[in-house]
């Protein structure tokens, strides 16, 4: 009795023994499988939120390029506008720090500012002669032209011009009490700035409208033209209409001539084939005149009378 006694303990032991045993193994195995589950639900929230955080930052990069599409300047977050600032009320060198600390003020100071805010860039102005102002987009060395600047199909063979955003009327300035009329100025001696339509058109054929070259004497700029003209150089100066009443008012004994010599539409301008700039300036400066912004800044510099 007392060895079957011992026998069945012995075997109740080693029952228990192999229950624990393979208790043991199956909470192991549920546990390993709970976790492989846990880490693979974190692993595809990991992934959808990294995938979320990339499409947000796509969107955000989309949102930042707006309406103005993708466009390279010439020196990052810069837009460089080249320009001759001795043409008032358009541009012209300020007493003090300029319009938004630039050192310049006036009409195409203004708009180009506007245009660089939308375009979310810092405008810097670069003055030099008319003609250089020209030759620094071509060259690179500016993004845009802003100088009073007028479409011709001859600048256009060289450089991509805006939408115009004002009328430029080129008239005459004579002394007062000059025989000098629009009909005669063909037989004068004519003073213009060099580079400018006015320019162009003066020294150009006959045949072509013009007065010719020999008739036409070329100027860095508008008020070095009008100088000749006080001195007694040139019989008469022509030049935009807005400057010219500035000129007048400054020099006493001038008065222009009745009537408008020519009209034009002036325009911004980027090198030639630079269309992404070209665009993203365009629309930002359309947008400017459909708010009013371009008709504000103009009738600040500019009396309606």
């Amino acid at each position: 009795m007392k060895k079957i006694s011992l026998l069945l303990a012995a075997l109740l032991v080693l029952t228990m023994a192999l229950c624990a045993c393979s208790g043991g193994d199956t909470s192991s195995a549920s546990d390993t499988s709970s976790a492989a589950e846990t880490s693979s639900s974190t692993e595809e929230t990991s992934s959808e939120e990294s995938s979320s955080e990339e499409s947000g930052s796509e969107a955000s990069a989309e949102e930042t390029a707006g309406d103005y599409g993708e466009f390279e300047t010439v020196e990052e977050g810069k837009l460089i506008m080249s320009t001759n600032a001795q043409f008032p009320p358009y541009e012209l060198v300020s007493d003090g720090e300029g319009f938004n600390g630039t050192g310049f003020e006036g009409i195409d100071v203004e708009i180009a500012s506007a245009i660089a805010d939308k375009l979310g860039l810092e405008l810097q102005i670069d003055d030099m002669d008319f003609d250089s102002a020209l030759v620094a987009v071509q060259n690179g060395a500016s993004d845009v032209v802003l100088a009073g600047l007028s479409y011709s199909e001859e600048r256009d063979e060289i450089l991509d011009f805006t939408d115009s955003y004002a009328t430029g009327v080129q008239v005459v300035i004579v002394k007062e009490g000059s025989d000098v009329t629009l009909d005669n100025l063909g037989e004068k001696m004519i003073g213009t700035q060099r580079g400018t339509t006015g320019y162009i058109y003066a020294s150009d054929t006959p045949e072509n409208g013009g007065y010719g070259e020999d008739h036409v004497s070329g100027y860095d700029n508008g008020a070095t033209a009008v100088q000749a003209l006080v001195n007694g150089q040139v019989d008469a100066v022509i030049i935009d209409e807005a400057p010219a009443k500035e000129y007048v008012a400054a020099n006493e004994g001038l008065t222009i001539l009745p009537g408008n010599w020519v009209e034009e539409q002036y325009c911004a301008a980027v090198n030639e084939g630079n269309e992404a700039l070209l665009n993203a300036i365009n629309t930002a400066l359309n947008e400017l005149m459909e708010d009013g912004t371009v008709d504000e800044i103009i009738s600040k510099y500019i009396s309606a009378e």
